[in-house]
């Protein structure tokens, strides 16, 4: 009789342990995912309100999950250095270069 309880005992704890390392590598696979996007560089417009950001490319917007990043260059044409996550169209940035107003300004003439 004590033989079966020490087996059961011990079936009971290598399921929980073999339960919470599955749960524990699903969590880990979930931040790897998140860190292992590579930075790129684009050139393209910060919306008006700073919380977009539009591609010269292709036009493809992203939101902005650090907005406070491009604060003060709404409506310019600037250089990013970001990381994309597609699941959710949002970019990260992490450096930026401010490259002139953006091309819907209308331009003078003088003559």
């Amino acid at each position: 009789m004590k033989r079966i309880l020490i087996m059961l005992f011990s079936v009971m704890v290598l399921a929980s342990l073999s339960g919470w390392a599955q749960s524990s590598s699903q969590k880990n696979d979930k931040s790897s995912t998140t860190t292992s996007a590579k930075a790129m560089n684009m050139t393209g417009t910060v919306s008006s309100d700073g919380k977009t950001f539009i591609s010269a490319k292709d036009n493809k917007s992203w939101t902005i999950d650090n907005p406070e990043t491009v604060k003060a260059h709404e409506g310019h044409r600037v250089s990013v250095n970001a990381k994309e996550d597609p699941s959710t169209d949002t970019l990260h940035v992490n450096s930026m270069k401010m490259l002139g107003k953006s091309k819907t300004a209308t331009p003078t003439n003088s003559h």
